[in-house]
């Protein structure tokens, strides 16, 4: 009986054991989700004086300035209107990440001018 009951007892411990140990690795596997952020968004070359070929859409982040993937300067209107990237600095709420000193973004949505 003794046998039993201390069989028992350690296959609960191993139980609880391997429980705990995967909560914690899933906790530690899960990346934190990027947060969304305003940001300048303008003309790379027009706007923020970026080197480059034509123009490209860039952000602005803590002052320092990043060509933009996944989305493009002509996919937020015309950007050699009166109000486009090439002739004014806006605000973007975009959400995404720096990579090889670019800005991949999983969002962008451009933001209405306050007057």
């Amino acid at each position: 009986m003794k046998n039993i009951i201390a069989i028992a007892f350690l296959f609960l411990s191993f139980a609880a054991s391997a429980q705990n140990s995967g909560t914690k690795q899933a906790a530690n596997s899960k990346k934190a989700a990027p947060k969304s952020q305003i940001v300048e968004a303008s003309c790379g070359q027009c706007k923020f004086g970026m080197k480059g070929h034509g123009c490209d859409l860039a952000v602005r982040i803590d002052g320092k300035p990043y060509f933009v993937d996944g989305t493009g300067i002509d996919d937020h209107g015309d950007s050699h209107a009166n109000d486009g990237f090439c002739s004014k600095i806006r605000k973007a709420e975009v959400t995404g990440e720096v990579k090889n000193n670019r800005f991949v973004a999983t969002s962008f949505k451009l933001l209405p001018e306050s007057k």
